[in-house]
Formats: structure tokens, C-alpha cells, sequence
């Protein structure tokens, strides 16, 4: 597995740097480039220091180039190149949401996006090496930082922008970012696509048994803060017990009530153990949700990530809690010849509860042509029998 550490922000040349430092060999990089690149691009790899950080600084060396590509242009380059079909299906994805997000931006059709600095020579070269990279490294999972920004403004082909510059932040919507660390632009779009595309989660270290680190350094080398990416490669750590669960709970007053179902589904897939709603009055008698979710500990980073993923929401509170479960045991009842699951729960032994699943009661009645509730009153009366066992 691999986490990348985006806390100094994100470009395509410090993801080379951190890939190269993390043992991929430059030539994989340079031939999945040459097979791509229609004019000779260069990668030259360059042992740096970043405010007192070791790293590796990968040069990605072109002749001047005026002309601006579409998204057209690249996809008719990245599907004649003669590529690995892993490193081109990525790098067709990472392309694709540039010109979505441009395309979103300036209201024109991504086909005919100009990409303007993301069409260049160089960030071609960034995208296609940066895809072969992880595909040579064949991660079982990526999981990202949350992806620091920078601040303040910059200086682009559409004039004076603030940071970060709009394709960044649509590029990064619905996953986790935050501004900093300096007074500057942190996350290139190429950087923000790239994450984007090859993250399969969003969090902190996960458990993991680290193996090799790889430093890519970023061209500025400010006072404030180290400008690198650090890329963790290894495998998941074997754990014991999980921890103790947690409850994260968050309050949401924005989000359109029709999604809360998908929002739900979307916790219990991450891994959560229950998730729930409660209707709360806010200040100003505005009213909302307060969003609670129980999970074990080893999941806790999946269902933060899934949370700020399918919510409106940027910030989330926990605390851990003691957990008190009887003995459980499924068992089947049959309601007019329908199989009904019944979860029979006991403390110290002894049968204390007994209680068919909906789902199959709802099933049954169907079949059965029955009003649910008959069905249920059936199936509780079966399970009484369990009682006399």
C-alpha cells in the first residue's frame, strides 16, 4: 500500500521526485514518457534540500513551447502511444478531469479545452510518468493527505487568480484539503488531478508496515516550510484488537435531505458499524442533522474520508466509547413456507431476545401476498419457540 503525504501541497514534478526516491527506476519513467511525448522530453533526477529535507528533484526538460493543446489533442497522443493499458487508462482519467474541471470553470465543453501550462510538453511528461510510477509500484490501495492548497494569489494564463485557482478547488471537491503552508500556491491542477485519479481513500497513516520512503522536492525551497511530497510505501500493518469504537458525529444544515439515504449506504460500505440521524434546531432556528456514526477504530480513517466525501461538511468531533454486545446467533423460522432469519441474542447463555430480520419478513410478505405486519406477527410467534428450547 502507498499513503502520500500532501501536507506541503502537490505538483507532477514532486510526485516524479517522491516516485524516483521511493525506488521506481528512472528509465520506466523516462520510456512510458518517450512513448508519449511527440518532441524529445527529458527527465533529469537531482539530489536537493528543502529547508533541511533530503528529497529527490525531478527536471522535466523540454524545448520552448507556445502551443496550447485541448483535451482532444492529448487523448488522440495518450490513445495512439504504444503504453502499458494500465499507465494509458490512468493517464486518460487524470487527463479527463483536468478538462472536466477547466471545463466547469470557464463554461466551455472539455473536448475543446486549452489546457494552456497543463497542456504543455512538460505537464504531459508529469501525468504519463507519474501513472507509470504507481503502476510499476502496483499498490493494493493509495491513500492521500489531505491536500494542502496554499494561499493568497497567483499569477496565471487568465490573469491574477486567488489560490487555490478555481480548476483546483473543483478538481479537489469532495475530498479533503486545507490551506497552507504557505503564503503561495501548494497544489498544482496537475498535482490536484493526479491525487485525485490514483487515490483509492482520503486520510492519515493508515497501519502500515513502511518499507521505503521517497522525497519528491518541489521547485521553490521557502524559509517557512519544507516544499516536499512524501510518498510511504509498504504493506498493511498486522493489527490485533481494533481499538475501541468510536463515535464521529458531525452537524449538517446545508445538505439536500434527499441524499441522506446514499450518505448512510455510502458509511456502511466504508466500514462503519451504524450510522444515524438526528433533527436538531441551530442557532438562528435553522434546522439541521446532527450526522452520528459508530466504528471500530481501524476504520475510523476510511469513514472520516467517506464522510467528508458524500457530506457538505468540514469537521467532524469523536470520542471513544465502551461497547457492551450480548452473544448473537442467526437461526431461520419458515412463515408459510418463506425462510425468515431470526438473530437470537444471549447474556451469560441464556436466551434473552429473539427477533426475525425485516428484510426477509418484508420478502416473504411479498411472495406471500400478505400485509407485512401478519407476516411479522407470524414470524415473532415462530421465534417464541427458541425461548422453550
Amino acid at each position: 500500500m502507498i499513503w502520500v503525504d500532501a501536507s506541503a501541497g502537490a505538483s507532477g514534478d514532486m510526485l516524479l521526485g517522491a516516485l524516483v526516491g521511493a525506488g521506481v527506476p528512472v528509465a520506466t519513467l523516462q520510456a512510458a514518457v518517450d512513448a508519449i511525448a511527440p518532441e524529445p522530453v527529458t527527465l533529469r533526477v537531482e539530489q536537493v534540500t528543502r529547508n533541511g529535507f533530503a528529497a529527490t528533484r525531478c527536471h522535466v526538460e523540454v524545448a520552448d513551447e507556445a502551443s496550447h493543446r485541448t483535451w482532444r489533442d492529448i487523448r488522440v497522443l495518450l490513445t495512439g502511444a504504444e503504453l502499458d493499458e494500465a499507465v494509458r487508462s490512468l493517464a486518460l482519467r487524470a487527463f479527463e478531469r483536468l478538462a472536466v474541471a477547466e471545463a466547469t470553470v470557464h463554461g466551455s465543453d472539455p473536448l475543446d479545452v486549452s489546457f494552456h501550462e497543463v497542456g504543455a510538453l512538460d505537464a504531459i511528461a508529469d501525468v504519463v510518468g507519474v501513472c507509470a510510477g504507481f503502476v510499476w509500484l502496483d499498490p493494493a490501495a493509495v491513500v492521500v493527505s489531505p491536500v494542502a492548497v496554499g494561499s493568497g494569489s497567483i499569477e496565471g494564463a487568465h490573469g491574477t487568480m486567488p489560490v487555490p485557482p478555481p480548476a483546483v478547488a473543483e478538481l479537489l471537491r469532495g475530498v479533503p484539503s486545507c490551506a497552507g503552508p504557505g503564503a503561495a500556491e501548494s497544489c498544482t491542477p496537475t498535482g490536484a488531478a493526479l491525487l485525485t485519479t490514483l487515490a483509492t481513500s482520503w486520510g492519515s497513516q493508515p497501519a502500515m508496515t513502511t518499507e521505503v520512503i521517497g522525497i519528491g522536492a518541489g521547485g521553490r525551497d521557502p524559509e517557512s516550510h519544507a516544499n516536499v511530497l512524501r510518498l510511504f510505501s509498504g504493506a498493511p500493518a498486522e493489527v490485533g484488537e481494533p481499538g475501541p469504537p468510536l463515535l464521529i458525529e458531525t452537524n449538517i444544515d446545508d445538505l439536500d435531505p434527499r441524499v441522506w439515504p446514499a450518505v448512510i449506504t455510502a458509511l456502511l460500505e466504508a466500514g462503519a458499524s451504524d450510522a444515524w440521524l438526528t433533527p436538531i434546531l441551530m442557532k438562528k432556528g435553522r434546522p439541521a442533522h446532527t450526522l452520528s456514526v459508530l466504528v471500530a477504530g481501524d476504520r475510523a480513517a476510511q469513514v472520516r474520508s467517506a464522510i467528508f466525501r458524500h457530506t457538505s461538511t468540514i469537521g467532524l468531533r469523536e470520542q471513544p466509547l465502551g461497547k457492551h454486545a450480548l452473544e448473537r446467533e442467526m437461526v431461520q423460522v419458515e412463515v408459510d413456507g418463506q425462510s425468515i432469519a431470526v438473530k437470537l441474542a444471549r447474556e451469560d447463555g441464556v436466551l434473552v431476545n429473539a427477533q426475525p430480520e425485516y428484510d426477509d419478513v418484508a420478502r416473504a410478505a411479498l411472495a406471500l401476498g400478505r400485509p407485512v405486519n401478519d407476516v411479522l406477527a407470524d414470524a415473532i410467534a415462530a421465534s417464541r419457540s427458541f425461548f422453550r428450547a
